[in-house]
């Protein structure tokens, strides 16, 4: 992959997903620009980039800004869109930052691209989440919309969005939807990213993880350096442009399953079957795994880090950074 000397922006950069990209577009030879709010719940931090951080450029400033944007995007030959609210539950309990800042400020970052550099390539981090709970298994592109909760419907929104201009303006545009990506740097103070991130914590912290329901239910997990792989893949494939793209991982895999792998990797713990919360179960979505065979086909994607190994990296990251992610001295 060839990023050596191409201007890069990534709107939610101090994230989870955006640091990990960052570090990897700064070894590839990248000029990286890393935008985010550092509004405490979105999950940025700025040790995500202590391996980086003398080689890449750092914005604080909200996507909501649309003066910011319009500054920012200018003379960058791709842009990451990473920027986004995840939880599912505050998505309902307070929708309306969800909507201005997964729908409203998409729609002005793509704007701002269109008068300010329509020659930008956009790759959008999007979700499974708005396919709801799945008609059939495994879940291709072609599956029906039906978002179970408020984040869905606005990252629905976001990514049409992008297709659109994409579409009628010629702003370049690829679509990935996600399904549960973790690893090193993904948050793990809440469940607002992640479920996998406060199963790490408690696991270390010594207190036994717990799993909703009956445990059965299926998922697919992606490996954060595999989410970045299809990421750089979709920037430099003009095949891309305008598609959709489900990331998925090789075999799905029960929540019990994944906990009791997870004590086996970590080499210590538990786990307990708790009744799932009111606010939880109401927007559950069952199974759910991806038919990724479009990505894989046409951009040649393929993951790398299967669980086991994702997971002993994952936990052995945050026994050796934990202080950086939960300790209340040094925020996170």
């Amino acid at each position: 992959m060839s990023f050596t000397g191409k201007n890069v922006l990534i709107t939610g950069g101090l994230g989870f997903i955006g640091s990990n990209l960052a570090t990897r577009l700064v070894k590839l030879g990248a000029e990286v620009t890393l935008v985010d709010s550092l509004i405490p719940e979105y999950g940025g931090n700025l040790w995500n980039i202590e391996p980086v951080k003398d080689n890449v450029r750092v914005n604080i400033s909200d996507v909501r800004d649309e003066h910011a944007m319009k500054y920012l995007v200018q003379g960058q030959d791709y842009l990451f869109n990473l920027a986004g609210q995840t939880s599912h539950v505050d998505s309902m309990n307070n929708p309306y930052p969800d909507l201005e800042i997964n729908a409203r400020a998409q729609l002005s970052i793509l704007e701002a691209c269109r008068r300010h550099n329509p020659t930008i390539k956009l790759v959008f981090a999007s979700t499974r989440q708005m396919y709801g709970r799945p008609q059939y298994l495994p879940v291709d592109e072609k599956h029906p919309l039906a978002p179970v909760d408020i984040n869905g419907i606005n990252k629905m929104a976001g990514e049409w969005y992008h297709l659109l201009y994409n579409n009628v303006y010629g702003i370049r545009a690829a679509v990935l939807r996600l399904t549960n990506t973790y690893g090193p740097r993904m948050r793990v103070k809440d469940a607002r990213q992640t479920f996998l991130g406060v199963w790490i914590r408690r696991i270390i912290e010594g207190n036994p993880i717990l799993v909703f329901g009956d445990g059965q239910q299926l998922r697919d997990f992606s490996y954060v350096d595999d989410t970045v792989d299809a990421m750089l893949l979709a920037a430099l494939s003009d095949q891309a442009n305008g598609e959709i793209f489900n990331v998925g991982s090789d075999i799905p895999v029960s929540l019990k399953e994944t906990a009791e792998l997870l004590i086996k990797v970590a080499n210590c713990g538990n786990y307990d079957l708790v009744p799932f919360p009111d606010d939880r179960k109401a927007i559950d979505i069952g199974d759910y795994y991806a038919d990724d065979r479009k990505l894989r086909g046409m951009l040649g994607w393929q993951p790398s880090v299967n669980l086991e190994e994702g997971l002993r990296r994952t936990a052995d990251y945050y026994r050796e950074h934990h202080g950086h992610y939960w300790e209340e001295n040094h925020g996170a």
